[in-house]
């Protein structure tokens, strides 16, 4: 007999103990760890950060109210009166590129451990956390490995180390811990929409000698990526996915595809837009930020981007679905009001086609080029 499964079974966005991705430093006291975590941070500014740490304060009293404080120039201070529990640690660090984590008072999926001759004992005392060591650092190139180390990680002389005052280096191997976490790209061309105004499917209307959607995808493909139609009906085929969003229109194709592969990026290709050639796809590839929530593009002479060409990053989930929760499902409304990377083109190449006269001036010029 099958084990009933109360709950529908979801992709889960991998993620480690309380962040996407993150590293516990562990080893020296509180400070010294602080004093690197700030200094790596200088290092690698163009990625986002955080730091996880407890609060020092011995007679710091519990929060009845959470506070958020903003400055006029973007930064905010918040003093949360909610306990730290991995769930809701996960929905505040999806948006970072790494967690930098103080291991003395939280335990971290991945460890670099700092050898200090005078927290040996505190060492000893969390060998349990030693994990997946990355690296070591030594305040004191003398220093030895503690005996107690060896018997629990064999392995950990052919490791590598740095020493306390090696900034540059230490930075560069992090830097190469986040670039392993870029989400693959996936592809999602958009045909499930009503095309009201058009009269007819615009998916299968045929610029380039066969249905727009067959365009689409190949552009997509012909770049290496794996691309899916994004549908209506719920008898999806191999290469479809079925919107679980429903009529949410664009919005719901998007949030759709993200709650199929939660852990990919989705370069999401509209089929109204027979301009857009392979040239343009290369060059907002090569433009991604995964850093950023999204990378769009946006017509040089345009007020906005345009969300139905659009690179949405893993982190773009969640907000989209705090957008939802609040009664809006609209794509663009998202990219304005969050940190995107927006790459510039010329108008003509991300041209709509929406009605029977654009469709008919639009094979005219194409035909004529």
């Amino acid at each position: 007999m099958d084990k009933h499964q109360k709950h529908t079974h979801l992709q889960r966005r991998k993620t480690d103990n309380f962040a996407p991705n993150e590293i516990a430093f562990l080893g020296t006291n509180c400070t010294i760890i602080l004093s690197l975590v700030q200094h790596i941070s200088e290092k690698l500014s163009n990625y986002k950060l955080g730091y996880f740490d407890a609060s020092h304060d011995k007679n710091e009293n519990p929060n009845s109210l959470s506070s958020f404080t903003f400055h006029h120039e973007g930064n905010v201070q918040i003093n949360t009166s909610k306990t730290v529990n991995t769930y809701q640690q996960k929905l505040d660090f999806a948006q970072f590129d790494l967690v930098f984590i103080n291991g003395n008072h939280f335990e971290g999926a991945k460890q670099i451990l700092i050898l200090d001759e005078e927290k040996e004992a505190s060492v000893l005392k969390r060998i349990h956390q030693l994990q997946d060591i990355q690296f070591i650092i030594k305040l004191k190139n003398e220093t030895e490995i503690f005996p107690f180390l060896m018997e629990k990680c064999p392995k950990i002389k052919e490791l590598q180390y740095y020493s306390i005052d090696e900034i540059d280096k230490i930075s560069h191997h992090i830097q190469q811990l986040i670039r392993q976490r870029i989400a693959p790209i996936k592809g999602l061309v958009l045909i499930g929409g009503k095309s009201t105004r058009m009269g007819t499917n615009k998916s299968l209307l045929e610029f380039h000698g066969k249905p727009q959607k067959e365009v689409a995808k190949e552009l997509l493909e012909n770049n290496k990526i794996e691309t899916f139609f994004s549908v209506e009906n719920s008898l999806a085929k191999v290469n479809e996915i079925s919107d679980t969003f429903l009529n949410l229109g664009p919005f719901g194709g998007i949030c759709s595809a993200l709650q199929k592969d939660p852990n990919s990026a989705w370069f999401v290709l509209a089929t109204d837009l027979p301009f857009v050639n392979d040239k343009l796809i290369k060059w907002l590839l090569q433009k991604r930020n995964p850093s950023k929530v999204a990378t769009a593009i946006k017509g040089k002479n345009k007020e906005f981007m345009e969300p139905l060409i659009t690179i949405y990053e893993p982190k773009a989930y969640p907000i989209l679905l705090q957008y939802l929760s609040q009664g809006y499902s609209c794509p663009l409304k998202m990219l304005i009001n969050n940190d995107v990377e927006i790459v510039e083109v010329d108008d003509d190449l991300i041209r709509n086609i929406n009605t029977p006269e654009d469709l008919g001036a639009a094979k005219i010029e194409i035909e004529n080029n």
